[in-house]
């Protein structure tokens, strides 16, 4: 299928949730799924005023860029489009702009998701987009639950899940990263928002957190080796806890491992989960089986000495279609 074709397929297709999302106050979505789509590597993205254009596996040919931004000059007029080539293994941004496309990357923007106000930016520091567009379903959910309850948000990145709570009525939120620029963004995106409340924002690498919430506490030596310095925090337990780990990360307190370790981060989540509370669990690895997955934290639970009382599947909303029902994103609400 030409790739003209394709993008209007999935515009087309997309009509009607555009157009809910619009009446909800959001103006960021995934246009064009490549994956299932017709274009394996290819996305784009909508945050706010601007396309975000992003290639995986291959670049794009002069004649496709070329084609993309004409079909959405004319399907959605007065947009700036800009291409992000991470075509290499290590994901990074690889294509040169010109200085004009380059101001254009560059300039701090605004979207809405869901009545909140998030800033945006083409190009950074970073890779990522400052917000992850499939994740809008599950912090949707949480919006839903959280008025009134706390909420620890581990791996917050920019603050995104911990923003929308505050929003919805949180009494008290905790956002945990690692990344000091990332937690930047997330000050700033509270700025945006006239929030109820006063969100906190801890830097510290989430084994480290975690394990003090939970009340097992963190050793400032291990195994004869002194740990790299890390805040000191208090047991708590949280009504909902958001845990969405990268797929693998090394560091002097743990391993991230979606495939092989999910628990190691799971139990101390977990611990520092109010009875009665809710533990929202995020996986983006392809290959993990979602029953499997969940088989695990029920296991990893019952040694832990908790019950997993409800299991609710989050599923990405119709901008991430998956024909066969198995997203590579799983997300589950657990009520323990």
């Amino acid at each position: 299928m030409p790739l003209s074709d394709a993008l209007r397929a999935s515009f087309e297709a997309r009509a009607p949730l555009i157009a809910r999302l619009a009446a909800e106050q959001t103006d960021a979505y995934r246009l064009f799924h490549g994956s299932v789509e017709g274009l394996p590597g290819l996305t784009v993205d909508r945050y706010g005023d601007l396309l975000l254009v992003q290639t995986f596996h291959r670049p794009l040919e002069t004649d496709e860029l070329s084609a993309l931004e004409a079909f959405y000059a004319e399907a959605l007029p007065g947009l700036a489009l800009l291409w992000n080539n991470r075509s290499k293994s290590n994901s990074r941004i690889l294509n040169p702009l010109t200085s004009e496309q380059q101001a254009i990357a560059e300039t701090p923007r605004e979207f809405r998701e869901l009545g909140v106000r998030y800033h945006f930016q083409a190009r950074h520091a970073g890779q990522d987009p400052w917000l992850f567009l499939d994740l809008r379903a599950a912090r949707r959910r949480v919006m839903q639950e959280i008025a009134g309850k706390s909420l620890l948000n581990v791996f917050a990145y920019t603050c995104g899940v911990g923003i929308a709570a505050a929003a919805a009525g949180a009494r008290h939120v905790v956002n945990v990263d690692f990344a000091e620029s990332s937690l930047a963004v997330g000050k700033d995106n509270a700025k945006l928002n006239a929030l109820p409340i006063r969100v906190r924002f801890i830097k510290s690498d989430a084994f480290a957190a975690l394990r003090q919430y939970a009340g097992i506490g963190q050793p400032k030596v291990v195994r004869g080796k002194r740990m790299p310095p890390f805040p000191e925090l208090a047991p708590q337990q949280f009504d909902m806890v958001f845990l969405d780990p990268p797929r693998y990360a090394r560091s002097p307190f743990g391993v991230v491992d979606l495939i092989n370790d999910y628990p190691a981060l799971f139990k101390p989540a977990l611990l520092a989960t109010a009875e009665g509370g809710t533990l929202v669990c995020c996986n983006n690895v392809a290959q993990v089986d979602r029953e499997a997955w969940l088989a695990q934290l029920q296991r990893s639970a019952s040694k832990a000495g908790r019950t997993v009382q409800d299991v609710e599947w989050i599923a990405p909303e119709a901008d991430f279609p998956s024909p066969d029902g198995k997203p590579p994103l799983k997300m589950v609400m657990l009520r323990v």
